[in-house]
């Protein structure tokens, strides 16, 4: 999945760093790009002996959000979680000095494993099908009852009060990312459809999940675990940048966000959606059979608020499309297939506020009752 290297960096200061500073890599290097990432540029680095590391640093130029794209971070709760059973590769070192390669970067261990960009995952057997997810939801689990203060994480960010924090942060971002012109046709991204009628919804303190406090990955999705070679099981969660201190529902629904989208044409990927519905794909679980592997290893069960964290997960993709968008137009998006997604913003608004509407009818015929 690595090519050619789109962003160029200054591979001899790299190496003359590596050298001082990374007993672990060998010079001379060789790099290369992963084609993955909407954020942070990512590289592939073989050292002299022929093993393989993974780069992450900061994109350059001027950047939308101070909050964003934060290296530091990720490198933090990697290394702080190497302590425990989550997995996740071992990292070697951070460097914040500008003069290196530009911005700040850090470099972790190559995972060697499968990484599946379908989450119905096309060409598996329909019984490594069912373990694989149930491992994604363990591992989840897992990850969400690791013990905050114990891995030395408690000033990783605020505890309680997650959802309404994501709306503040969430509002001014947005103006920013709507405001962000294209360098070459002068068009500014624009607002996301009904985003002031979705935020005074959310912020409606009598509807929100009752507030719990756990670590959070913030993009916990199938193709950001690496799952082993041969079997179905995961050795690795990838992509940190938006991890923090949180609430554990926001990540179970960005992991089962794909049976809310069923019968939904997002950009054209309707095919891909109706993979979700029950019985089309032989051993993928139901919705409701993944939130209850997740409620056995976790111990929390989300019961009515699946509704309104699902409505909130459309909103908040949005968003993060909105972002996409407002990187492609400043020309900082890394990947590939930045384009494509950040088309979908529009698309994932109008969802988003559905989903809104449904939840506002289900609400009320239950007030009624």
């Amino acid at each position: 999945m690595a090519g050619e290297v789109r962003q160029p960096i200054d591979l001899p200061s790299l190496e003359r760093y590596i050298d001082g500073n990374v007993p672990q890599i060998k010079t001379p290097l060789s790099l290369k790009q992963f084609g993955f990432g909407q954020s942070n540029p990512t590289y592939q680095i073989t050292d002299a002996k022929g093993t393989k590391f993974v780069m992450r640093k900061k994109p350059p130029g001027a950047l939308l959000s101070k909050t964003a794209h934060r290296v530091d971070r990720e490198y933090a709760i990697i290394h702080a979680l190497g302590q425990t059973d989550v997995p996740v590769p071992e990292v070697y070192c951070l460097c914040e000095d500008n003069d290196v390669v530009g911005t700040p970067f850090y470099i972790m261990e190559f995972l060697d494993g499968r990484m599946v960009t379908e989450n119905h995952f096309p060409g598996w057997s329909p019984e490594d099908r069912t373990e694989a997810w149930h491992d994604a939801l363990r591992t989840l689990a897992k990850f969400h009852r690791v013990d905050i203060e114990k891995v030395g994480l408690s000033d990783f960010g605020r505890h309680g009060g997650f959802y309404d924090r994501q709306l503040k942060t969430f509002g001014t971002l947005s103006k920013t990312q709507a405001e962000t012109t294209d360098v070459d046709t002068k068009k500014p991204v624009g607002d996301i459809p009904h985003f002031a009628e979705m935020v005074s919804f959310f912020k409606q303190k009598q509807t929100q999940p009752k507030d719990r406090v756990t670590l959070i990955h913030g993009d916990y999705k199938v193709d950001n675990l690496v799952f082993h070679k041969t079997e179905p099981r995961v050795i690795g969660i990838i992509d940190w940048e938006m991890a923090t201190i949180g609430h554990p529902l926001s990540d179970l629904v960005n992991l089962t966000a794909p049976w809310t989208w069923v019968g939904r044409d997002i950009g054209g990927a309707r095919d891909v959606t109706d993979t979700f519905k029950d019985g089309a794909t032989p051993g993928l679980p139901t919705r409701k059979t993944a939130v209850q592997w997740y409620t056995e290893a976790s111990g929390y069960e989300p019961g009515l608020e699946l509704a309104w964290g699902d409505a909130f997960g459309g909103f908040r993709g949005a968003i993060i499309m909105q972002g996409i968008a407002a990187r492609y137009a400043r020309r900082q998006a890394s990947g590939l297939t930045a384009k494509n997604y950040a088309a979908q913003m529009p698309i994932y608004g109008e969802v988003a506020f559905k989903l809104v509407e449904r939840l506002r009818e289900q609400l009320d015929a239950k007030a009624k009752l």
